[in-house]
């Protein structure tokens, strides 16, 4: 998928924007926008605090690759298959796993009632693993 900016994320790149992206807030932001550019600009902020110096596009670029790469190996496992994997797939699945059954509960959920489940998934799943 389309690589913007030209210069190659590093491993250490990657791995903030995952962290960054695993906040909760973050995370609650992302769910229901589709105009997200300023959301990436708080992404982008944060990363320039760890010395990582990219713009909200290529926040959001890569952000989407790493969500198509993960639906992707995540379908392929699901069938059966373990060809198809992919580096940070578990930090990923930590932040996306748990989404389907939010988008699934969302329509009969106000959006300021979140059923305590969701905000706890995060550490049963992180003691799981």
């Amino acid at each position: 998928v389309a690589n913007e900016g030209g210069k190659h994320w590093t491993i250490n790149e990657v791995r903030a924007l995952i962290r960054v992206w695993s906040d909760k807030n973050i995370q609650q932001q992302l769910e229901g926008t589709v105009r997200n550019k300023r959301i990436f600009e708080q992404v982008a902020a944060r990363l320039q605090k760890f010395g990582i110096d990219r713009d909200w596009k290529q926040c959001r670029t890569k952000y989407k690759n790493l969500k198509h790469e993960y639906k992707s190996a995540k379908s392929a496992q699901d069938s059966g298959s373990t060809s198809r994997s992919m580096k940070f797939f578990n930090e990923l699945d930590a932040i996306l796993g748990h989404s389907t059954v939010e988008q699934a509960s969302k329509s009969d959920n106000d959006e300021s009632e979140r059923p305590p489940e969701w905000t706890e998934a995060k550490s049963e799943k992180d003691s799981i693993g």
